[in-house]
């Protein structure tokens, strides 16, 4: 669990969770959402890919990245039952 937190704790893996919230995506399509390079951008989603907060699958030529929401579920509950302490 300590990984996921480390991946939400940067501002623009979080933009990307939401990106991938509302939509499926590859790389290029987020890339162009943010003013940084598409290199830059594939960092991101390996962390959040390594921390299992989303998941890629291959079509065609294109890496699709989308949420993997049973556990991002479980880092929002675990973060709900701190906030019970």
């Amino acid at each position: 669990m300590g990984c996921s937190f480390k991946a939400i704790s940067d501002e623009r893996r979080r933009k990307i969770l939401t990106i991938l919230g509302k939509e499926d995506a590859n790389a290029g399509d987020i890339a162009r959402r943010f003013k940084i390079s598409q290199p830059t951008v594939s960092n991101h989603l390996k962390i959040l890919k390594e921390a299992g907060l989303i998941k890629e699958r291959k079509v065609k030529q294109n890496r699709i990245y989308s949420l993997n929401k049973p556990k991002l579920q479980k880092v929002i509950e675990t973060l709900q039952n701190i906030s019970e302490l």
